[in-house]
């Protein structure tokens, strides 16, 4: 989140744009980039100048992600334990193809995911493509999965899809302006996560965001 925040300030001084606050630029998480742009420039009309942005953060956030950022307490357990069960697992991200799978192998899991979905190679949250795409694929219906989310966008999307939300407080948005989505369920922790589908007797198809 902090190199998101970072990339878009650094992007938008190369192309001497206003600076923004960082509650602001938290708020635009989740969406692909030329839809963040376009949110927190929306009188930017100069296409090369918007190509620049692009330019810019891309290269800026790459270069961060040299060292791959680090997972919150319990993702890495959790996913494992849910791969152990039988859970499809899934990405669907605001990210860019080429970010995602430098994520990805950063954390050695290239080959961990059954499937993943990326802005630049379809829709962007809060549009429902991505989740319609990945259910396709794994042949699965939107009674049989779980979106995990720490943005509206996240959420929207799967509102959208008819897929049960789960909202988790420590991400890119306060929990508070998640509620406002309706999320089946609230995590504090991503291990309670496995807890609930556990108790709840959820569905083995799962549908995980880490971006």
């Amino acid at each position: 989140m902090a190199r998101i925040v970072e990339s878009i300030s650094v992007a938008a001084a190369r192309c001497d744009l206003p600076a923004l606050d960082g509650d602001r630029i938290k708020g635009i998480i989740g969406l692909g980039l030329p839809e963040a742009i376009a949110v927190l420039y929306p009188h930017l009309s100069d296409l090369k100048v918007v190509e620049a942005f692009r330019r810019a953060y891309a290269d800026h956030y790459l270069s961060l992600e040299a060292v791959p950022s680090p997972l919150f307490p319990g993702v890495v357990q959790a996913l494992e334990r849910f791969r152990d069960q039988g859970h499809l697992l899934a990405v669907a991200t605001g990210k860019g193809r080429r970010g995602l799978d430098r994520v990805l192998a950063g954390h050695g899991w290239a080959d961990f995911f059954d499937v993943t979905r990326c802005a630049d190679e379809t829709a962007s949250k809060p549009d429902p493509m991505m989740i319609h795409e990945i259910l396709a694929y794994c042949g699965v219906c939107p009674e049989r999965a779980v979106m995990i989310g720490d943005s509206v966008f996240d959420l929207e999307m799967a509102r959208r899809a008819g897929v049960d939300s789960v909202a988790v407080s420590y991400g890119a948005q306060p929990l508070e302006v998640l509620m406002s989505c309706s999320p089946c369920r609230t995590v504090d922790h991503f291990s309670e996560l496995g807890d609930w589908l556990c108790s709840a007797g959820t569905a083995p198809e799962v549908i995980a965001n880490v971006g």
